[in-house]
């Protein structure tokens, strides 16, 4: 990700003797950094220094990198780049890739921080051998879990719960571990849940509860005779199957499907999640996944991202709204394929065009079978006229277990332009008829924007 706003004269006075800043690694401890005098060092010669101070060995220089993060905008560093020099240009950065108030903007301050390289492969990953390397990865992987950046279902979150007991509290003792005794640690353990359905909160729900669950999982973690790096790496083997881990998150909203029974529209908040083997689009707040795809089956295009100089950056710009990523992929429309359009608004859309780009460049694809979720509803996507998912088998019978798996996309839940291409033209497919609001008068419930005119089947990126 670039970091733009890099210039080569750099006023100011330099720090003071002894100053220093404070580097934070994932097991959320810090590092003094002596601070030296602008322009500063380069990531990579952080880098080389830190793996010498904290005895890492040299793959770490492929694993982890250097990150500038905040509430407003988080940021890998090139090895070029200078933290020194990006902290000074923060305002402007954030003025640029953030929607933060001028007040937000003044008080926000960037955090350095090593955590895990976007561009390192997952299959590497498993390779790694040294054990505090490890531990870092497996900490990062850990702290993103408990701040719900993963979509998880209850059973596989209480199996990671289970391997970090089993690293923090030591082999399962029946004796010592109980439910009473892991409750003070779920927080911390166990990342947070979507938020509870009405229905939810006036039944008594007969599966076992999360200290239950998690009691459970601990018990079936490996004994004593399981070494510290065989247990870090079993915990990030499952994460690797976790929606949007090793990628960079990035804020943004999608149209919502119109119609309904109060006829709402708008946009809806997402966090978009990009790697070297696709994109991904999370409900942050229900915590599941809308949208899943691997490169070859996407084609994206950024507009309206503003340049340096403010203009817009080409003609379909419109320097009122955010610039937006457009995905476009296969889907089906009453069984007939068609090509859909999805718009994510966001002001980091140009950031996520150029990692997407990168990410190609680099080989990115579909993992290989073994290492690749088995979602069926990524493969095969249910008609777009579909109110709700097929049931999963066994279902029937148990109408109250209507949540599928947080990780299969919600398609039905996407606001797309679906069109079919005939010869030299492009005809756009009318939605599916959708319950009209009680407050309307026989008219649609359209979104706030229009329609694409004129579009084209997809294009690449001409960001760098």
């Amino acid at each position: 990700m670039d970091g733009e706003g890099e210039a080569e004269g750099e006023g100011g006075a330099s720090a003071p003797p002894g100053a220093a800043a404070l580097l934070y690694l994932p097991d959320g401890s810090a590092l003094p950094l002596p601070l030296e005098p602008p322009p500063g060092p380069t990531a990579a010669e952080l880098l080389r220094r830190l793996w010498g101070a904290l005895r890492l060995p040299p793959a770490a220089g492929d694993a982890l990198a250097l990150w500038l993060g905040s509430e407003l905008l988080e940021v890998q560093l090139k090895p070029r780049h200078r933290p020194l020099r990006l902290v000074r240009h923060w305002p402007e950065l954030l003025l640029r890739f953030s929607l933060g108030s001028p007040a937000a903007i003044a008080q926000d301050e960037p955090c350095l921080q090593l955590r895990r390289n976007v561009f390192f492969p997952k299959s590497r990953e498993l390779e790694l051998q040294e054990e505090e390397l490890l531990r870092l990865l497996y900490e990062e992987a850990r702290e993103q879990l408990r701040g719900g950046r993963y979509p998880v279902d209850p059973p596989e979150a209480a199996e990671l719960g289970g391997l970090s007991c089993r690293l923090r509290l030591g082999p399962f003792d029946p004796g010592r571990h109980t439910e009473l005794s892991l409750r003070p640690l779920l927080a911390e353990l166990l990342p947070p849940g979507p938020p509870a359905r009405w229905g939810a909160l006036f039944r008594r729900s007969r599966e076992p509860g999360p200290a239950q669950r998690l009691l459970e999982a601990f018990a079936r973690a490996p004994g004593p005779e399981a070494p510290p790096a065989g247990l870090y790496r079993d915990f990030l083997r499952r994460c690797h199957a976790l929606p949007g881990y090793g990628c960079a998150f990035f804020p943004g909203a999608i149209e919502r499907p119109s119609g309904g029974l109060l006829g709402r529209g708008g946009l809806r908040p997402v966090s978009v999640a990009v790697g070297l083997e696709g994109v991904t689009i999370i409900d942050p707040r229900q915590k599941h996944v809308l949208l899943s795809l691997t490169y070859p089956e996407l084609c994206w295009e950024l507009v309206g991202a503003v340049g340096q100089d403010g203009d817009p950056a080409g003609q379909d710009g419109d320097p009122t709204e955010p610039p937006q990523l457009w995905l476009e992929f296969d889907g089906d429309h009453e069984g007939a394929p068609v090509n859909r359009l999805l718009r994510v608004f966001s002001p980091q859309a140009e950031l996520m065009s150029a990692l997407i780009e990168c990410c190609i460049e680099l080989g990115g694809a579909a993992p290989p079978p073994e290492e690749q979720a088995p979602p069926p509803a990524a493969q095969a996507p249910p008609p777009a006229a579909e109110a709700t998912p097929p049931e999963p088998p066994g279902a029937r019978g148990a109408p109250l277990r209507r949540q599928q798996s947080v990780t299969r996309p919600r398609l039905q839940r996407l606001a797309t332009i679906d069109y079919v291409r005939e010869g030299q033209e492009l005809r756009r497919v009318k939605p599916p008829r959708r319950s009209v609001s009680f407050f309307s008068r026989g008219g649609t419930g359209g979104g706030s924007y229009s329609p694409v005119a004129g579009g084209t089947g997809g294009a690449g990126s001409e960001q760098g």
